[in-house]
């Protein structure tokens, strides 16, 4: 269960890094973003938290889980009061769909238990 948590923590940090990393300008002018700088250094920040729970998922312990666990749950956490605040428009369901993918893991990283050699 522990490496499902993983796996699935990768499965959404990874193409959320690379897409906030090269994130297309006009985009950015077209959503009204205007510090690009910022989208560009999360995306580098969640394409490196992608890499590491590829590279955790290969040999998981009961230490790193609640790391795992803790950004999963802070991250679904941030999410979910800002679609319900219900002001993001079309970006809500994807955002919905992400949260529900980060909850599940990181409540699978808890309930992950300890790694039999």
């Amino acid at each position: 269960m522990l490496r499902a948590a993983y796996w699935l923590s990768a499965a959404v940090y990874l193409p959320l890094g690379v897409l906030l990393y090269f994130f297309p300008t006009n985009l950015s002018q077209l959503l009204s973003v205007s510090p690009l700088w910022l989208a560009r250094l999360s995306g580098a920040l969640l394409t490196a938290w992608g890499g590491l729970m590829i590279a955790a998922a290969y040999r998981p312990d009961s230490v790193t889980r609640y790391g795992l666990a803790a950004a999963n749950l802070l991250a679904l956490a941030t999410l979910v009061p800002a679609v319900l605040r219900g002001n993001l428009g079309l970006i809500s369901v994807p955002l919905l769909v992400i949260a529900g993918v980060l909850g599940v893991a990181g409540l699978l990283a808890l309930a992950g238990g300890v790694r039999r050699g």
